[in-house]
C-alpha cells in the first residue's frame, strides 16, 4: 500500500498544471492532480474520517442529509452527477460539514442545532459542494505542490494521522494524511465563492436562497462564547451575511424557477 500511496505522489508532482477560471470567473492555478486521483484521495480521507469519528446511526437524520444532497447533486453538471455520491452523519456535536471529491458528504449531527429546516442545511451542504464543483480542493493541492515543488504532496500521502499536522504550515505538510490534507479550511477567497456557488446552488435545487442568511444568523447566536472550528476557517460572519442578503434577491426568481418546474424538495 505505501509503495501505491508513493507512486501516486510521484504521478501527482508530474501532472501539469494549466491557468482555468472558477465558476465565478476567478483565475485559478490547477492541474497538479488528475480528477481520478483526486477522486482517489477524497475517497482516502473519506475512509479515514469513518475510522475515526463516531458515526451516527439514526437512520431520520442520515436520510434527511441523504435527501437535501441528492436534490442539489441533481442539478450539478452532468460528470458530477454521474458520480455515486455518499453519505454519512457523525456523532459529534461541533456545527461542522465537509464534501470531498469522488461525492464524500460529511455531516456531524452538531449542524442540526444551527440548520433549523431544509433549506439552512440546503445553504451548508451547498457550500461545501460549492467546494467541490469549483475545484478547490485540486486549486489547494496544485498550490501547495508548487510551495515545495511536489514534495509536500508526497508527505501528504505518507505521512502521520489526522489531527498531528492540520494546523501546520505549508513547509509541515510531510506530517499530513489525505485526510488532513483535504479538510483543511480553504483560502478566505475559496470558502467566499463556495459561498456565491452554494447559494446559487441551492436556489437551482429548490431551497430558498434567503435562508442561507438565517443559517449564518444562527451559527453567529450559537457561537457567542467560542466561533466553532468551521465558523472561524470562514470569512467574518458578519461581512457573510451582508454578501448572502445582498446576492438572495436575485437568487430568488431562480428559485420560484425551479419550484414551478418541479423541484419542490420534501426532505424534513
Amino acid at each position: 500500500m505505501k509503495h501505491r500511496v508513493l507512486g501516486t505522489a510521484m504521478a501527482l508532482a508530474l501532472t501539469a498544471c494549466a491557468t482555468t477560471t472558477s465558476p465565478t470567473g476567478r483565475t485559478q492555478m490547477v492541474g497538479g492532480v488528475s480528477q481520478a486521483q483526486l477522486d482517489q484521495l477524497g475517497a482516502q480521507a473519506f475512509a479515514e474520517t469513518k475510522a475515526k469519528e463516531a458515526l451516527n446511526r439514526d437512520a431520520r437524520q442520515n436520510g434527511y442529509v441523504t435527501c437535501v444532497v441528492n436534490a442539489l447533486v441533481r442539478q450539478l453538471p452532468p460528470e458530477q452527477r454521474r458520480v455515486a455520491w455518499e453519505t454519512a452523519v457523525f456523532a459529534d456535536n461541533e456545527p461542522n460539514a465537509f464534501a470531498l471529491p469522488g461525492g464524500k458528504v460529511g455531516v456531524n449531527t452538531g449542524i442540526f442545532t444551527v440548520a433549523k429546516n431544509q433549506d439552512q442545511l440546503a445553504a451548508v451542504l451547498g457550500h461545501e459542494i460549492g467546494h467541490v464543483i469549483a475545484r478547490h480542493h485540486e486549486e489547494r493541492i496544485t498550490r501547495q505542490m508548487g510551495a515545495q515543488a511536489g514534495l509536500g504532496v508526497l508527505g501528504a500521502l505518507a505521512g502521520a494521522r489526522y489531527g498531528e499536522g492540520a494546523a501546520n504550515t505549508v513547509n509541515q505538510l510531510g506530517g499530513m494524511t489525505a485526510q488532513a490534507a483535504f479538510l483543511l479550511p480553504g483560502s478566505r477567497t475559496q470558502e467566499s465563492e463556495a459561498d456565491v456557488v452554494g447559494q446559487r446552488l441551492m436556489a437551482q435545487a429548490g431551497f430558498d436562497p434567503r435562508q442561507a442568511v438565517g443559517l449564518w444568523q444562527n451559527m453567529m447566536a450559537a457561537s457567542a462564547n467560542r466561533p466553532p472550528q468551521w465558523l472561524s476557517t470562514h470569512p467574518d460572519p458578519a461581512n457573510r451575511i451582508r454578501e448572502l442578503e445582498r446576492d438572495a434577491p436575485s437568487l430568488v426568481p431562480t428559485y420560484e424557477a425551479a419550484r414551478k418546474a418541479g423541484n419542490v424538495p420534501k426532505c424534513g
